[in-house]
């Protein structure tokens, strides 16, 4: 049964992490952000997030958005400095025209840094985009 479900491949949808200000301590924060560069807008989505590296886990966090309207972004959650030096996943699962789509995305170790900042899909942001 389960080799009969089939899950289309998600494109145009990214997790990327971006640094911002912080308005009230005036440094400089990680965030993560949903990113639906798609034509049309996301449904019912779920994502959790979690963080790894050998014997060292984080709890699973769990996020839902409604809505992703097309061509937007939503922020996911705030990215502790601790967790720069862990990879962190994030499995994300919505629909989209009655259709389930799914894809994990991978922030490496030390991946996230202010020396790998890119340009990032919608955002005005730089960032650096999950694998």
């Amino acid at each position: 049964m389960k080799k009969d479900i089939q899950i289309p491949e998600v494109k145009e949808v990214y997790i990327a992490a971006v640094q911002e200000p912080h308005p009230e301590f005036k440094i400089l924060d990680w965030n993560i952000y949903l990113i639906n560069n798609q034509p049309e807008p996301i449904e019912m989505v779920i994502v959790v997030s979690k963080g790894f590296l050998n014997e060292k886990t984080t709890a699973q966090t769990r996020h839902q958005i409604k809505v992703l309207p097309a061509k937007s972004y939503t922020k996911i959650e705030w990215f502790q400095d601790d967790l720069l030096s862990i990879n962190n996943s994030y499995s994300v699962s919505f629909f989209k025209n009655d259709t389930i789509f799914h894809r994990s995305f991978l922030l490496k170790a030390n991946m996230v840094k202010p020396q790998a900042l890119g340009s990032i899909p919608v955002m005005s942001s730089l960032g650096v985009m999950a694998e």
